[in-house]
């Protein structure tokens, strides 16, 4: 198969490019880098001709909401458009597991990835939606975001986290079979509290502050329920656990789901 990767040179998209040209398809790898730029159109009609498959997951370098709209607004409408003109006949695009709940307590950037979202479920084109819960290489920055003069004090929620190796892996399953015409949620074996996957985090980098969890502290700006991160039952569970992670930081091997 002929597969389009939108944003193959970032963290998921270079792990998905590799995990499909191991399995023997043709994928081409699409980015500013690479001279395609889906938020302008340049390169994108020459980048989808003869796709079988474009995956979109790609990301906007703004977090406000009204520019990250307009970038995953005019950057999905092209992708569609080119698309269709092209005869794409299957688009692949990766979300976040909760993003109507994130959308609804905070807006801003989850907004934005509702709206892109709604954008492709409404077009007539066949698809598939990823959603991804948080990524084990982001937790440094959620433990980050979560310092408060000096202090770490994290939402009070549950996550279920997994490997960005697995979520590529994930991606590749679901872009060479049938399109879903839905949503499919992929997350980690274990589930934690913020506060602990924090305390993990800070040890590992010989950072002496504790965590504790704020029943009134936000997760980026979102004021949310302790479950609105974790996905529905029907999730399909990666085996990489947090722990194998951290210790053996697999790169580029095939996940294992059940």
């Amino acid at each position: 198969m002929k597969i389009t990767v939108i944003g193959g040179t970032g963290l998921v998209g270079t792990k998905l490019v590799k995990a499909l040209r191991a399995t023997g398809h043709d994928v081409l790898v699409a980015a500013r880098a690479t001279g395609v730029n889906t938020y302008t159109g340049e390169g994108l009609a020459e980048a989808l001709e003869g796709a079988d498959v474009v995956v979109d997951v790609s990301n906007s370098s703004y977090t406000d909401e009204a520019a990250a709209k307009e970038f995953f607004y005019v950057s999905t409408i092209n992708l569609l458009t080119y698309g269709e003109a092209a005869g794409v006949p299957h688009h692949v695009a990766l979300s976040v597991v909760g993003t109507d709940r994130l959308a609804r307590a905070e807006g801003g950037y989850f907004a934005a990835k509702l709206q892109q979202e709604q954008l492709i479920t409404s077009s007539g084109r066949p698809y598939s939606l990823v959603h991804a819960t948080q990524f084990f290489e982001f937790i440094h920055t959620i433990t980050d975001n979560a310092v408060r003069d000096g202090a770490v004090r994290v939402a009070d929620v549950l996550v279920r986290p997994l490997a960005a190796d697995d979520v590529a892996d994930a991606l590749a399953q679901v872009a060479i079979g049938d399109p879903l015409f839905a949503t499919a949620e992929y997350a980690g074996p274990e589930i934690f509290t913020l506060e602990e996957l924090a305390r993990i985090d800070l040890r590992s980098r010989k950072d002496d502050r504790e965590a504790a969890p704020d029943p009134l502290g936000t997760y980026f700006g979102a004021r949310l329920s302790s479950r609105d991160l974790l996905p529905d039952a029907t999730a399909t569970i990666s085996r990489t656990t947090y722990e194998n992670w951290r210790t053996q930081k697999p790169s580029g091997e095939a996940a294992v789901f059940e």
